[in-house]
C-alpha cells in the first residue's frame, strides 16, 4: 500500500511529527473549552440535585431521595478519588471534583 502524504514522497518525519503534535494541542484545548465550567453553575447544579432529591423525596418515598442524593454523593467521591490519582492535592481537587459532579447545569 502507497500513501500519499501532503510533503510528497520525501516526508520530513519531523514536519509530520509536529503537524500532529498542533493538531493534538488543538482537540485538547477545544475538550477543554467544552468542560470548562465556573463555579457559580455548578452551586446551581447542587442546588437542582438538592430540590430533585426533596422533591422525589415528597413524591414517592424518603428513599427515593436519599437513593438520589447517595448517587450525587457516590459520584463526587469518585470523581474525587480519580482527581486525587491523577495529582491534584487539596482544595483544587475538591473543586475539580465538584465542578466534575455538579458542573452538568451548564447545559440546562
Amino acid at each position: 500500500m502507497n500513501q500519499q502524504w501532503p510533503e510528497g514522497p520525501n516526508a520530513d518525519p519531523d514536519a509530520a511529527r509536529e503537524r500532529y503534535n498542533a493538531d493534538m494541542r488543538a482537540s485538547r484545548r477545544a475538550a477543554r473549552n467544552l468542560f470548562r465550567v465556573e463555579m457559580p453553575v455548578a452551586h446551581m447544579g447542587l442546588a437542582l440535585a438538592i430540590i430533585v432529591s426533596l422533591l422525589a423525596g415528597a413524591a414517592w418515598s424518603p428513599r427515593t431521595g436519599v437513593i438520589i442524593a447517595g448517587g450525587f454523593a457516590a459520584l463526587f467521591v469518585l470523581a474525587l478519588a480519580v482527581v486525587l490519582l491523577v495529582g491534584n492535592r487539596g482544595r483544587n481537587a475538591v473543586r475539580a471534583a465538584y465542578k466534575f459532579t455538579f458542573g452538568w447545569a451548564e447545559w440546562l
